[in-house]
């Protein structure tokens, strides 16, 4: 009897001692925890802080537009506004051969099918309606061909091949004004940059010293020039490639359309 309450005495105060070691071991886990929690909280306030700082700086920095704008500026407006000029009436002829392209570039393939369509049944004048009704220099051409159907293949070539050059001019129109822009814009920003060389040059003298700052800043200025004056250019060229593309492909749309139309007649026996 004694044993056994020695027993359960010892096992009671072995179960104290490892309740207590547990509950010791529990706290110094949440007291690590703890400690963790806010050496991570610490870092996030301090990554926090790094992360508005950096936005700040970043948001302080001037955009590419700004900086342009900053740089245009500084130079030498009496040959700023030329090269402005140039990017402005150079850009406006660039968006209006676009728009005017754009809707000039039909679907042959669908209207000569339709222009078949009408061949076919017999009707003539139905099929000038469809060519007239199209947009486009390629409809145009057709049109004029169906009007000299009665002087045979020879006259539908003939005026297909006349109108289509009068189309052509149309097509090409304001292209030498955009190669004018081009070419000019970079000349007068060379310009620029000599005579802001001189007026360094005679700053240089009239000081009787090379001082580092004049020479810096009559530099800096003339330069301006030059680099806007080769940014318009490169905008500007961009475009002309693009319309001259368009213009090779509108051009090449128009020769199958005439090629096609000669044929649809001859199919259908429209010639008499």
């Amino acid at each position: 009897m004694r044993k056994l309450l020695f027993l359960i005495g010892v096992f009671m105060i072995a179960s104290y001692m490892g309740a207590f070691d547990v509950v010791a071991q529990a706290a110094d886990t949440v007291k690590a925890a703890a400690d963790t929690a806010m050496s991570a909280g610490a870092a996030v306030v301090e990554d926090a802080s790094a992360a508005v700082t950096s936005a700040a700086a970043e948001a302080d920095k001037p955009g590419a537009f700004q900086v342009l704008k900053e740089k245009f500026i500084e130079g030498d407006w009496v040959w700023m506004t030329p090269v402005l000029a140039c990017m402005i009436f150079g850009l406006a002829f660039c968006i209006e051969r676009i728009i005017t392209l754009n809707i000039a570039s039909a679907n042959t393939d669908l209207l000569i099918s339709k222009i078949d369509d009408r061949l076919s049944a017999g009707d003539l004048e139905g099929a000038k309606d469809v060519a007239k009704a199209t947009p486009g220099p390629a409809a145009s051409v057709i049109y004029e061909g169906l009007r000299n159907t009665a002087g045979g293949p020879e006259a539908v070539e003939k005026a297909i091949v006349s109108y289509g050059s009068v189309q052509m001019s149309h097509l090409e129109k304001g292209l030498v004004w955009i190669s004018l822009f081009i070419a000019l814009a970079p000349m007068l920003g060379f310009l620029g940059t000599v005579v802001g060389m001189i007026q360094a040059f005679d700053k240089i003298q009239a000081a009787g010293d090379i001082s580092p700052t004049v020479v810096a800043g009559g530099i800096k200025v003339a330069l301006l020039t030059t680099v806007f004056g080769l940014i318009v250019a490169i905008i500007l060229q961009i475009f002309y490639n693009y319309i001259v593309s368009k213009v090779d492909d509108i051009t090449t749309k128009m020769e199958e359309s005439s090629i096609g139309l000669v044929e649809t007649m001859m199919r259908n026996k429209t010639f008499k």
